[in-house]
């Protein structure tokens, strides 16, 4: 059972992403998504319509524990091959799932055979993720959840399955970041400051982003985690790199 070391990964599916066809939108709004809900994306990977290349990335996914979020790849058309891939990595059959198939008889009636069927085949074991769009459904198995790459479709799916099945991992607090640009410091300069404030305030991650500009060099030192910790740890940067004796200034 996912519990508070629980990450949240996503996994990308489609040779229209890789060859600029499209432009990806999902990453950017998981990451809206779960940030809602005091949760953020520890991951996130891109692979095209290679049924070897996508087992294998399943495969390594499925033993992490993480719970992961899959974007395409799930229709009937030959080119949509995440179901199959799915079933090979969790080494499963891939079956007619009676509940999604009643669904396509529904919406398609006896116009869902030959083909739209397909969509029905899921992977032993599965379950089905409702699809508010057009009824159409996705499917878990385990923590994966494998939905459809177009977002009108993936994104309310998404959040019905975190509302549903992972409550109980959503951080009451308040969450925030903050952070300040320190000019003309080595990043090296900063390390042992920022292990000391690490290990000060464990449930706040402290990050640096260095940068150059016309202006000379700078970097963005800061922290994210619960709201009331942050504010002690930013605080604490800043007496830190006035110490360091560098010239810094808060963060737009």
């Amino acid at each position: 059972m996912p519990d508070a070391t629980t990450g949240f990964g996503a996994l990308i599916v489609g040779d229209e992403i890789l060859r600029g066809k499209r432009q990806d939108r999902h990453m950017a709004k998981v990451i809206d998504i779960l940030a809602r809900r005091g949760l953020e994306l520890a991951w996130c990977h891109y692979v095209g319509d290679d049924p070897v290349r996508l087992t294998h990335a399943l495969q390594v996914s499925f033993a992490t524990g993480d719970v992961v979020f899959s974007f395409g790849g799930i229709g009937a058309t030959p080119d949509d091959v995440t179901r199959q891939c799915a079933a090979a990595a969790a080494g499963r059959p891939l079956v007619r799932h009676p509940q999604a198939l009643a669904l396509l008889l529904e919406k398609f009636g006896q116009e869902a055979y030959p083909k739209r069927v397909l969509m029905a085949d899921f992977p032993a074991g599965a379950e089905i993720v409702p699809n508010p769009y057009n009824q159409i459904p996705g499917f878990s198995l385990g923590h994966h959840h494998f939905l459809p790459g177009f977002p009108e479709m993936a994104w309310p799916m998404m959040e019905w399955v975190l509302d549903t099945k992972y409550r109980h991992l959503f951080h009451p607090e308040p969450r925030a970041d903050a952070s300040l640009l320190v000019f003309e410091a080595p990043e090296s300069g900063l390390i042992d400051l920022m292990q000391e404030v690490g290990a000060r305030y464990p449930r706040v991650k402290v990050y640096s982003l260095p940068s150059f500009t016309p202006e000379g060099r700078r970097v963005e030192l800061g922290v994210r985690g619960p709201a009331q910790e942050v504010a002690q740890a930013i605080e604490a940067l800043r007496r830190g790199v006035s110490a360091l004796g560098f010239r810094w200034e808060n963060a737009p």
